[in-house]
């Protein structure tokens, strides 16, 4: 009897420790966050893979799987599929399996996977948990740290491709998350996370129609349908710059859901535009407070909370915030470089330069991370290099006691008041206004960049953004100094340029207005204003590109190179112009005779200037350059005044 019992007392503990176990092992996940163990495995066709070889890729996916379960081969299916019908470079999906050889095979024979299959011959599905509970699923990041972990199939294989799709949003690959969602959609037609995916999907590529007809469809649904639905129809209210709708909807969705976080987003947003910093923020952890939320609402909530806190000089505090959204999400370039503008703003240029790097390892085409970078790089290198250190605060010394004695650099005239000067402008960061934007930095990146450009064209000189930047750490101006124009004015007086560059960035709820306003520092008027609209989804690129030919263009229009002929020899004129003053090889001048001045009843009248030849400019040298004769009513001569024409090859080549 006594046997007995402890038999059964036995039998007990062994199964009691063999639930626990398996109850560990389906229950039990890989940390989020942290490394994936590294491993080497032969694959089907013989050759070895390491894990070290997805290291810098941007996703890699590694599902372990049973050949012989019929939910294994679903999920491996639909990942072939998708990879088929959207290659992407930066993904790598692995399959993983302790399955014989021999099924193996006949399962890729039978299915035409094309993804590597690999034999797991050291156990790495115990360092996965990936044993009891197939299939498993196991996102990686570049770094190869973990960011999701799914195990089982059916509406686990859903909830995981779904989770994929998400983060293809933030990766910048719309096509691929409307892929991945239309195949579930497609499989399940209820999927309600799916289909709000095609929603956002549509909205993060700019149409809005597109989006409106989705989230109207699901709003139209009973039940938890209809709440995610108004939840994109009150994006779309706020993106269409119907405030009221927008805030009121989201009001409602507050009531009716309380868990729901994107509600408190959208009115976070609202009052943000609105001014009201302190409900925005309340608004935004109220968001953050919400456990119902995807993956890239919860990281674009942190990162507007971030920026606002930035905005606010709390740097520390929205770092924080900035990390956590990266954890979450590091495709989700936005806080990275945030991030960066912060550490900037504090003067510490190697730490920004390290975020605005992360940036582009991920998107070597981000055009605001390129421009940081460089000028981090720059500032780097003047702290490094003593002597020009030397040279930049001494210069910057001397801009600064101008400036405080209001004094213009240039005094006197010069002697010669037809010949051009060189053409130095300067660009001061330009004001943010309206809405908050998920990135920092644009302001500072525009400038930069029109800078570059304008500078390379050789038509006018661009102000070393390091002397700007150094000049007003050391007067102390900030954004709301600089907001005055006097302010601007003086700026440009001191640092001898002819114009100066300010305005304002409007962001909107779906685009960003630049008012650009080209002012002339020796009459205070303004020569040009230039309003340009920066699509949410555009080019920034080739939208700077195109707002650098139409400065360049204003200011040959109103300020056209003036000079003299120095020497005619055969059909070869010389000028006295040249790549000091903005000369190119292309450009264009009329030689010209002034009209005779009539005085008529003690007014003086004066006749229009006649053009007797053009010249196409040749060859540049510093001060002079050489050109050919390609129309002439009589040959140029000695001292004949020459003028600058605008052509359209000449203004191609700029």
């Amino acid at each position: 009897m006594k046997v007995k019992w402890i038999s059964i007392v036995i039998c007990a503990m062994i199964f009691v420790l063999f639930t626990f176990l398996s109850a560990e092992s389906v229950f039990s996940a890989m940390t989020i966050g942290e490394k994936a163990p590294g491993f080497t495995l032969t694959d089907i066709a013989g050759k070895q893979r390491s894990l070290r070889e997805a290291q810098g890729r941007q996703m890699t996916v590694l599902f372990f799987f049973d050949a012989q379960s019929s939910s294994s081969q679903g999920g491996l299916l639909m990942l072939d599929r998708l990879l088929q019908q959207y290659r992407d470079e930066q993904l790598t999906v692995w399959g993983i399996t302790r399955s014989k050889a021999g099924a193996v095979e006949q399962f890729i024979l039978k299915t035409h996977i094309k993804f590597p299959i690999l034999l797991d011959t050291m156990d790495v599905s115990r360092q996965y948990d990936a044993q009891v509970i197939l299939p498993v699923a196991c996102i990686l990041g570049p770094d190869l740290e973990i960011l999701d972990y799914f195990q089982g199939g059916g509406k686990t294989a859903e909830v995981m491709l779904i989770r994929l799709a998400e983060r293809q949003i933030h990766r910048n690959e719309p096509e691929l998350a409307k892929a991945i969602s239309a195949d579930i959609v497609r499989r399940d037609p209820g999927n309600l996370e799916a289909r709000a995916i095609q929603g956002y999907v549509a909205l993060s590529q700019g149409k809005t129609e597109a989006a409106k007809q989705v989230f109207d469809e699901i709003a139209a649904a009973p039940g938890q349908a209809a709440i995610v639905g108004k939840e994109g129809q009150a994006i779309i209210l706020a993106r269409q710059g119907n405030s009221e709708k927008a805030m009121a909807l989201a009001d409602e969705l507050v009531k009716a859901a309380p868990q729901r976080a994107v509600p408190h987003k959208v009115k976070g947003d609202l009052l943000m535009a609105k001014g009201d910093r302190g409900g925005a923020a309340k608004a935004y952890q109220e968001a953050l407070n919400r456990t119902d939320a995807t993956l890239f609402q919860k990281t674009e909530t942190l990162n507007q909370l971030g920026r606002l806190y930035a905005q606010e000089g709390q740097y520390g505090k929205a770092r924080g915030l900035f990390d956590q959204a990266v954890a979450m999400d590091p495709y989700y370039l936005e806080p990275t470089s945030n991030k960066g503008v912060t550490y900037e703003k504090e003067g510490l240029w190697s730490r920004a330069l390290s975020e605005y790097r992360q940036v582009l390892a991920l998107d070597q085409a981000d055009t605001i991370a390129s421009v940081l970078a460089r000028k981090a790089e720059q500032m780097m290198t003047l702290q490094k290099d003593t002597e020009s250190k030397k040279r930049m605060d001494q210069l910057v010394s001397n801009l600064v006691e101008r400036y405080r004695r209001q004094e213009k650099a240039d005094k006197a005239p010069p002697e010669d008041q037809w010949t051009s000067r060189p053409m130095v402008l300067t660009l001061v960061d330009v004001q943010e206004r309206g809405g908050l934007a998920s990135r920092d930095g644009l302001s500072i990146a525009l400038t930069a960049r029109l800078g570059e450009l304008l500078d390379a064209s050789g038509r006018v000189k661009v102000v070393e953004r390091a002397v700007m930047e150094l000049l007003l750490s050391e007067l102390n101006l900030g954004s709301s100094e600089l907001a005055d124009p006097q302010t601007a004015l003086q700026l440009g007086k001191v640092l001898s340029a002819k114009l100066i560059g300010t305005g304002t960035l409007l962001y909107l709820p779906d685009n960003t207005l630049l008012n650009l306003r080209m002012i002339d520092t020796e009459t205070t008027a303004i020569a040009k204003t230039i309003t340009h609209r920066l699509p949410a989804n555009g080019d920034l690129e080739r939208e700077l590109f195109d707002l650098n030919r139409e400065i360049l263009k204003a200011v040959m229009d109103q300020y056209p190179l003036q000079g003299y002929v120095v020497q005619v020899d055969g059909k070869e004129v010389m000028l006295n112009l040249g790549r000091n003053q903005g000369v190119t090889p292309g450009s264009a001048f009329d030689v010209v005779e002034m009209g005779k001045e009539i005085t008529y009843k003690g007014r003086v009248l004066k006749s229009e200037s006649q053009s007797v030849a053009r010249l196409e400019v040749v060859r540049v040298e510093p001060d002079l350059c050489y050109a050919r004769i390609i129309e002439k009513k009589r040959e140029p001569a000695r001292d004949d005044q020459v003028k600058e024409v605008i052509l359209e090859m000449a203004m191609k080549g700029k």
